[in-house]
């Protein structure tokens, strides 16, 4: 009997890998992604998020949306820059 991870954190995880190979500037433990509607913003958020149910919510909209092969070359979250502050910083109090 194993831990069944959802489909997202594994594509998730797998973008990441991807990713790494060209982050630069990324500290170890974080990763970078990229946060908008129109016009995207590079945010640097530890990769304990990825864990969090309202993050796992963003980024399953970010898949249906964009898929994890978007063209930026890291994982994108289409929502509004100031809904992804906010939720990040509860994230971090927690």
């Amino acid at each position: 009997m194993g831990i069944h991870l959802p489909s997202v954190i594994l594509h998730a995880k797998q973008a990441l890998k991807l990713q790494s190979r060209h982050q630069k500037g990324v500290p170890k433990g974080h990763v970078a992604v990229y946060v908008g509607k129109i016009q995207k913003t590079r945010f640097v958020v530890p990769i304990t998020y990825l864990n969090h149910p309202s993050f796992l919510d963003l980024l399953n909209r970010a898949e249906e949306e964009f898929g994890f092969g978007h063209p930026m070359g890291g994982l994108t979250i289409p929502c509004d820059e100031r809904v992804f502050i906010d939720l990040t910083s509860q994230l971090h109090v927690c």
